[in-house]
């Protein structure tokens, strides 16, 4: 296999505040200060401007990387860990402080929705503007036009300008030009997150296509960590900007999931005490099988849901009410549709022979464990709420986001994430029941 991308020794330092001033003169200005060593006029307020170290932040560490033809790389990490920075220099969006880059072949950028597109301009023609942009002729892009339409879904648009596209037409759009006018190289970012779950399936199976079938290279950052493994050959791992781990796939995505929960100190949500209220949740959270808050779960195993909360007068007749439910986040909004729900019946009156017992005013502390093996991978939202006389007494919208992964050791999830909400193993029975 051939080299189709090497990266030697690459740095990327941004500084705080303004580096341009907007004009020749400001730069030249403050450039002039810089040389006699006098305070910038031009500075940010609140900002040396001196070049100290504390004015730079260091987004990419040294990097060293080679891709091969052919091959189909993951890149995970953290938010900030500098995933972005890296492909904008590899697209050519952005330059390196210092290193060395080769790329052998072109390149089809996915960075951000809309990217490459004018808005003023329809749905074709701005398919022909990236083709030209690629180095396609017309011709060439005429060839491809209806296959990129309706790869797309888009047809009923395709002569609408693209401001009035809806985030999700401009993702499918996008990527289907990416994907269709051959590039060498395809990079694509978070933004397939936009799209919804058939285009995103469509999207994966276009990409394994253009690996497999077509020998091309594929770039692929996602906080989708099935995505990663279903699709991606090789994996890298990045942290604070320097490559912490390289490897196969589910390696990485091991390594990755590990690693974030263990720097985990959340999930939980804290309330403060409301003196109003008689009856309180003042907090609650998640705990993964080894007691550690995490939101990041592996579905096999075990996992804990407590919930702290407090009685200032005594009660009989109260619920704790908890639910988990689906978390498709879709342009900001959580859409939730709920999967499990769990109600603690502990502070409904009952009786000690003739007696009716209250429980005490106090606080406390309530725990419950989820199976392993339940719930299918994906993101989840759980809710906790208090129910008073068989009325919503005290609600939380928030909730806490978490999600559940499945490493490889359960056979329902073989060929990748199985349909459904549900993912239980169950006992099969077969046996031949008669000849020929």
């Amino acid at each position: 296999m051939s080299i189709r991308i090497r990266v030697e020794h690459l740095y990327k330092e941004y500084r705080l505040g303004t580096i341009g001033h907007g004009t020749l003169y400001r730069d030249v200005q403050s450039w002039w200060a810089t040389v006699r060593g006098r305070e910038d006029p031009n500075t940010l307020i609140g900002h040396t401007g001196t070049g100290h170290a504390r004015d730079q932040v260091l987004a990419l560490n040294d990097i060293n990387l080679e891709i091969q033809a052919g091959e189909v790389l993951g890149i995970i990490g953290a938010n900030g860990a500098g995933k972005s920075t890296l492909l904008k220099i590899l697209s050519r969006v952005t330059a390196p402080t210092s290193g060395t880059i080769k790329v052998k072949g072109n390149i089809a950028s996915l960075l951000e929705v809309g990217t490459g597109f004018h808005k003023e301009l329809t749905g074709r023609e701005n398919i022909y503007l990236n083709g030209a942009i690629n180095g396609m002729d017309q011709k060439e892009v005429s060839r491809k036009l209806d296959e990129i339409v309706e790869f797309a879904g888009v047809e009923q648009f395709i002569d609408t300008p693209v401001k009035r596209y809806s985030s999700g037409m401009f993702v499918r759009l996008g990527f289907a030009v990416a994907a269709h006018l051959d590039p060498d190289i395809m990079v694509v970012d978070e933004v397939l997150a936009v799209g919804d779950a058939s285009f995103q399936k469509k999207a994966i199976g276009k990409m394994q296509e253009v690996s497999k079938g077509e020998g091309r290279t594929v770039l692929f950052v996602s906080h989708n960590m099935d995505s990663i493994k279903r699709l991606c050959s090789r994996g890298i791992l990045l942290k604070h900007g320097t490559i912490s781990n390289v490897g196969s796939a589910d390696e990485i995505v091991s390594n990755y999931l590990e690693s974030a929960g263990s720097e985990m100190t959340g999930p939980e949500i804290s309330f403060l005490v409301d003196p109003e209220k008689e009856y309180q949740v003042l907090s609650f959270g998640i705990l993964n099988d080894e007691g550690k808050k995490t939101d990041y779960l592996d579905r096999t195993k075990s996992f804990q849901i407590f919930i702290k909360y407090a009685l200032k007068t005594p009660c009989n007749d109260l619920d704790i009410h908890l639910g988990i439910a689906t978390a498709s986040n879709e342009n900001g909004v959580y859409n939730n549709t709920s999967v499990l729900q769990w109600s603690n019946k502990h502070h409904r009156k009952y009786r000690y022979g003739d007696e009716t017992i209250d429980i005490a005013a106090g606080t406390y502390r309530a725990c419950i464990t989820v199976p392993g093996y339940i719930l299918n991978s994906g993101k989840y939202k759980l809710n906790v709420h208090l129910v008073y006389a068989d009325a919503w007494y005290e609600y939380n919208e928030e909730g806490i986001v978490f999600e559940l992964f499945d490493l490889g050791s359960s056979h329902t999830l073989r060929a990748g994430r199985s349909a459904g909400l549900l993912a239980m193993p169950l006992d099969w029975d077969s046996r031949q029941i008669s000849g020929d």
